[in-house]
Parts: C-alpha cells; sequence; structure tokens
C-alpha cells in the first residue's frame, strides 16, 4: 500500500477536486463517513454519550460530519472547539452549519477543566483537533486539551492521525493523542507507521474517500508498506546449488555469535549453500555449533581478526559465490578494516555489508560508489549517521530523507534498521516493513537479518525484492518467536529457529495473515 508525506496527500486532494471533479464537502463526508463506520463497530451509538473534540481546520469539519452522524443515528454528541467558530472555511464551514440548525450542544474551549467531566465520563473520544497540518510543538490549551483526552478511560478515535503526531516523522510535538483507534484518509501517513507515531495510532484503519486508484497508486508516491513477495517454488529435484551459494566474510576472536547467526540463518531460511570464511582460531569453535556450514579456515591477525593476507583468496572465492556477506563480527582492528577496504573494491557479485563492515566503509565512501555490482547495506541508526556524516541526534525526524539521499548516493540499497526497518532503493523508493517487535532488540538479530536476505537472493527473487522480502521474513520469525515465548528474553537463535516456520506459514498462506496490520474501511 502506498504512503504519503503530508504534502503528498494535500496534492492529491487538489487532484481530486480539479482533475477528478470531486468536490470538498464529498471528501470531507466520505472521511468522516469512514471515522464513523469504524467508531458504530467498536461502540454501541444509540443512547450513548461522545465528545467531539475539533480543531479549527479541515480535520475539525471531519469530526463535525462524525457528530452528524452520532446524532442521526440515535446518540449525543457533544462538540467542543478549539479555535473558535468564525475560524471556519469551505466544507468545515458547511459541516459546521449544519450542525447550528440541530439540537446539538456547540461548546467553545476556553480551558480544558470546563469540559473535564464530560470528557472523563463520555462513551467515547473523536479527536479532530489537529490531523497532519501540525508543524509547530503542542502548548498551552492544546496540550492541556491533549492531556485530558489521554486521561480519558473510554475509546479514543483519532482523525486522520493522533493530534500531536507529527505527519511525516511520527515524532510526537511535545504532547500528542493516545488513540484507540485511527482512521487515516486517502492514504497512510508516514507519521502514522513510524515510531512513536505508530503506538500513539492504535488499530489503524485507512479509507480511500473515493479517491480514483490513478491517485491511491501513483507512481509519483516513491513510499510504501512492504508486502511479502511470492516466494519462487523450490524446485522438487533441486540439489543445494539450486538454492544459491552465499559466501560470509565474518568473525574474529571474541565474536562467534554475529558469523554463525549470519550463515546460519541463511540455512534456515531456505539458502543452499552456506561458506563462511573467518579467522582459523575460532573455525572449530563455530564448526561445533554449525555443523551445516561449510567452513574457510583464513590467516587472522595478532589480535585474532582476519587478515589482509587473505585478500586474493577471499575475492576468487567470492568470484564462484551468487552473493557475499562482508562484516558480521569482523572486528574494528585496522588491517581487518582495511581489508574490508579493498574487498569493497575487489568483489565483483553483489555485496551485502553488516555490523564492522559499515565502519569500514563509513570512512571511504569512495569504495562503495565504485562499484559495479549491486550493494546492500544494513545500518542501524548510528551507523547510518556515521554513513550520512550526521551525528545520531541530526537523524532524528529525517530517517525517511536521509535514507533516500544516501541510497540514491551510493547506488546502494540501504535498509535502515530499528523498529519498522525502512528500506531504501537507489530511485527513491522506500519500504516501511511492518513486521517485527520490540523484543528483536537483541544482540545478533542484525546477523539473522543479513542471512535471512542472502536466503531470498538464493531462492531466485531479484535482487531488490530478495532485499524487502528478507527484512520481511525477518522480522515476521521475531513475531512468531514472541507468540510462543513472549518479547521479554527473545534471542537471536529464538529468530534463526523460527525461520523454517515463518517460510512454511507464507508458502502455505492464510485467508487473514496475521502479519496484515492495516485495515481498509
Amino acid at each position: 500500500m502506498k504512503v504519503s508525506r503530508v504534502s503528498e496527500m494535500k496534492a492529491l486532494d487538489r487532484e481530486a477536486i480539479e482533475k477528478h471533479g470531486i468536490p470538498e464537502d464529498i471528501l470531507m463526508e466520505n472521511a468522516g463517513l469512514a471515522a464513523y463506520r469504524v467508531l458504530s463497530q467498536e461502540v454501541s451509538i444509540q443512547g450513548g454519550r461522545f465528545a467531539v473534540i475539533c480543531g479549527a481546520g479541515n480535520n475539525g469539519g471531519d469530526g463535525f460530519v462524525v457528530a452528524r452522524k452520532i446524532i442521526s443515528d440515535g446518540g449525543t454528541a457533544r462538540i467542543y472547539v478549539l479555535g473558535g467558530r468564525d475560524k471556519y472555511t469551505g466544507a468545515a464551514k458547511r459541516n459546521l452549519d449544519i450542525l447550528l440548525r440541530m439540537p446539538v450542544e456547540i461548546q467553545e474551549v476556553r480551558s480544558a477543566s470546563a469540559i473535564r467531566m464530560e470528557v472523563l465520563h463520555c462513551d467515547a473520544v473523536v479527536d479532530a483537533l489537529f490531523g497532519t497540518g501540525l508543524a509547530r510543538t503542542v502548548e498551552g490549551l492544546h496540550r492541556d486539551v491533549i492531556d485530558l483526552i489521554n486521561e480519558c478511560r473510554s475509546p479514543v478515535f483519532s482523525l486522520d492521525i493522533p493530534s500531536g503526531v507529527s505527519g511525516d516523522s511520527g515524532e510526537v510535538m511535545g504532547a500528542a493523542v493516545k488513540a484507540d483507534f485511527t482512521i487515516t484518509f486517502g492514504l497512510p501517513k508516514v507519521g502514522c507507521l513510524l515510531y512513536p507515531g505508530y503506538e500513539h495510532c492504535g488499530t489503524l484503519f485507512v479509507s480511500h474517500i473515493s479517491f480514483p486508484p490513478a491517485l491511491s497508486r501513483s507512481r509519483r508516491l516513491k513510499i510504501e508498506t512492504n508486502e511479502p513477495v511470492e516466494l519462487p517454488p523450490r524446485i522438487p529435484w533441486g540439489h543445494k546449488g539450486d538454492f544459491g551459494e552465499a559466501l560470509f566474510i565474518a568473525g574474529a576472536s571474541g565474536y562467534l555469535g554475529a558469523p554463525y547467526f549470519a550463515a546460519q540463518s541463511f540455512l534456515k531460511a531456505g539458502g543452499g549453500y552456506a561458506r563462511l570464511a573467518a579467522p582459523a582460531s575460532i573455525t572449530p569453535l563455530l564448526g561445533s555449533k554449525g555443523s551445516e556450514i561449510v567452513f574457510h579456515p583464513r590467516k587472522e591477525t595478532k589480535a585474532g581478526s582476519l587478515s589482509l593476507k587473505n585478500k586474493g583468496e577471499l575475492l576468487n572465492l567470492a568470484e564462484k559465490m551468487d552473493i557475499v556477506v562482508l562484516g558480521p563480527g569482523i572486528s574494528l582492528e585496522g588491517e581487518t578494516q582495511k581489508l574490508v577496504r579493498e574487498l569493497v573494491r575487489g568483489i565483483r557479485k553483489p555485496l551485502l555489508i553488516d555490523g564492522d563492515g559499515l565502519t569500514a566503509v563509513a570512512g571511504d565512501l569512495k569504495a562503495l560508489r565504485g562499484r559495479k555490482a549491486e550493494t546492500i547495506l544494513t545500518p542501524h541508526p548510528g551507523e547510518m549517521a556515521r554513513i550520512a556524516g550526521l551525528s545520531t541526534a541530526g537523524m532524528k525526524g529525517k530517517a525517511l530523507e536521509v535514507l533516500q539521499k544516501t541510497a540514491k548516493e551510493l547506488n546502494a540499497i540501504v535498509v535502515l534498521k530499528g523498529a519498522h526497518s525502512l528500506v531504501g532503493y537507489p530511485d527513491g523508493r522506500v519500504f516501511i516493513n511492518l513486521t517485527g517487535n520490540a523484543g528483536m532488540a537483541t544482540a545478533g538479530s542484525g546477523d539473522v537479518l543479513t542471512g535471512t536476505i542472502a536466503a531470498m537472493f538464493g531462492l531466485g527473487l531479484p535482487l531488490q525484492e530478495a532485499v524487502r522480502m528478507g527484512v520481511f521474513v525477518h522480522g515476521l520469525s521475531g513475531d512468531f518467536a514472541a507468540w510462543e515465548k513472549g518479547e521479554d528474553g527473545i534471542t537471536a537463535q529464538d529468530i534463526l529457529d523460527h525461520l523454517p516456520l515463518t517460510m512454511k506459514a507464507l508458502r502455505e498462506g492464510t485467508e487473514e495473515p496475521a502479519w496484515e496490520k492495516i485495515r481498509i474501511v
């Protein structure tokens, strides 16, 4: 599903009105009716008492439509207006004028305390305060009202986005409504899907408000949710070479988990042949845990990391592979970091760089720009900041923009890991991944991701699809682990162990997939 920035949604609204001839009043009516449909499914309307809290813009107008429907279906709606009735224009004013002719209480709010008892004792709250137009920190009366809404124990329904959440970044602008349900209009907004905004949305519904498909599926929209792609069938008569051959250049003394998890996850996710080039001294230890892996013991430095002397042999070995993974647990030792940079320049196969490998290339981005074959980078936010030449604080609220710029400049596929990982392509496209959970914030989880991505390529998916499918599968495997064990205490081994079950679930399919987290209304 396509996802929009705030400016993109405004442009789509204008196009719907000017090019497709859909009046603003119809768009607002459809938005309000969609929100009311969700409200009526979750709360009994007849005889119920509802607090509809409206801001001065079109989000408030959507709230007026909801209030009218509540009244017409036998409920009581009290409408609380912040900003004055004279602030409304266009469709919002016309919907307010309709309400003024109905037996309904409309109160201009001067203080949160004045409406406290009514809000705290209603059957549900409709949040139509800000919508996506918010561009400043929430203060004063508006903050007091948001705090009051968050005190309410009745269900809270936010229209378009919880008030106080940035529509473009998901950041909380001082204070934000914590909704139980959010009904977003046209398309999901970026802020509805990125944390912390996603957490504030509760259950997320989307209504296309009668947008024609040409708008809701426009190629101009570069951001979308990461949906699973169809997996290539496993050839019944195939051998291990038919399902991909991957080389993992990884590991160092004291870093045994990373190389094991990376190579073993390739096999657990369906890959055929995993080769692991690691320092000779740790290879026996790795072999005792991952006996299915093919090992290539390598020369090492005095510190127990891979020596630069391995360069020629590793380049020759890489030529025989389908894909190479470079960097998990490889260490920050100077000679090894130089080896990484030399290998990045010399490997002519698709190359996934992770972990300590990212540190090596962050100081020599020319090595990436000069590559002819495809490159995949899998940084966490701190590594992303170093690659982009920013501080971690400089990344705040700008993850999408930094990702798109970096992927384009480096001509690389970039996976920005985190809660709802982002997959960015050089052409500006970004996929927001919705699988995964907080329990996956554990050592080794990223190493499992690298092997899973490589496995999707080994199974036969085109590289771009393989990357985002690997991210999806990795997150879903973590979800299966959490459903079985709970989020506390999940380890990389748990994610690894659930990969076969995840692949089985994806191949078999279900009527209502467990990973569907956005509902259409």
